[in-house]
């Protein structure tokens, strides 16, 4: 395995740690992305072989300048991991549009602004892998997690076009799918907005304690997607998206054959408003 150049954002915590560590092991360089410096210090002490720079994707206008530093400083970047982001979890009625903005601030705006630093760096290049982590709530829904598959579903469709407008000077665009793992996601990176209505107490309630209960020991293993995000790495072909763990398979194809199902029941209407 050639070494390559990894640019991980929210490299400190979660999927961009698992796969910082995975990369430095395999002898790869990596530039991992932190918000502060007590993260700083934190990422280097557990993994000293990072290049820890300090970046908040939110921070959009000095997004630029931080990536032609770091190819000042480190050389030219092969991969780029869009990592950062947060879980929300709330019922859509009592969730406030400030938490949405939030939310699509860091999930969207953040991995498209970086994105779009490395774009022409890529093109020119004729090179590059960009890997999105979107969820498998950007290919499907459920109660509670409204803000948090709206921003999936928009990193989503946009990674779908990112590749299609990259592929002609060889640049691949992966969006990556996980399902439940074992992360912060539905712990310390969870926002949760307040309950407040009474009406939803039986749907909802339960969801949440049930997700707090499945904390910690959800199925999927961080070390096994960041063994699976190298494999993809060294691929000719990397695919357009990747499911990551049995729980997105399974959900993902059953929304998938509803989807066709709906398609078909509606098919007369549909085909009814040709003029």
């Amino acid at each position: 395995m050639s070494g390559k150049t990894f640019f991980i954002t929210g490299a400190n915590s979660g999927f961009g740690y698992a796969i910082a560590r995975a990369a430095l092991k395999a002898g790869h360089k990596v530039i991992g992305t932190v918000r502060s410096d007590a993260a700083r210090a934190s990422l280097l002490e557990r993994l000293p072989d990072v290049h820890p720079i300090l970046c908040d994707v939110t921070d959009f206008d000095r997004i630029d300048a931080v990536v032609s530093r770091t190819e000042a400083d480190f050389g030219p970047v092969d991969v780029l991991v869009n990592n950062a982001g947060y879980g929300h979890e709330g019922v859509l009625e009592e969730s406030t549009l400030s938490e949405l903005q939030r939310k699509l601030d860091v999930n969207v705006f953040g991995a498209v602004a970086v994105a779009k630093a490395f774009l022409p760096r890529f093109r020119q290049r004729r090179a590059g892998l960009i890997l999105n982590v979107t969820s498998m709530g950007g290919l499907i829904t459920m109660p509670g997690i409204a803000y948090y598959c709206g921003s999936k579903f928009a990193l989503q469709g946009i990674s779908e076009v990112m590749r299609s407008e990259m592929a002609p000077f060889g640049v691949h665009v992966t969006a990556l799918c996980p399902g439940s793992f074992r992360t912060d996601w539905a712990g310390r990176s969870m926002v949760r907005s307040e309950r407040s209505i009474s009406d939803y107490d039986s749907i909802f309630d339960p969801i949440r304690q049930a997700r707090r209960k499945k904390h910690g020991a959800q199925l999927g293993d961080p070390d096994k997607l960041a063994e699976a995000v190298l494999g993809l790495v060294m691929s000719d072909t990397p695919p357009p998206q990747l499911l990551l763990g049995s729980d997105a398979l399974g959900l993902v194809r059953n929304r998938l054959q509803a989807m066709l199902e709906e398609i078909d029941d509606w098919k007369a209407v549909t085909c009814s408003t040709d003029g």
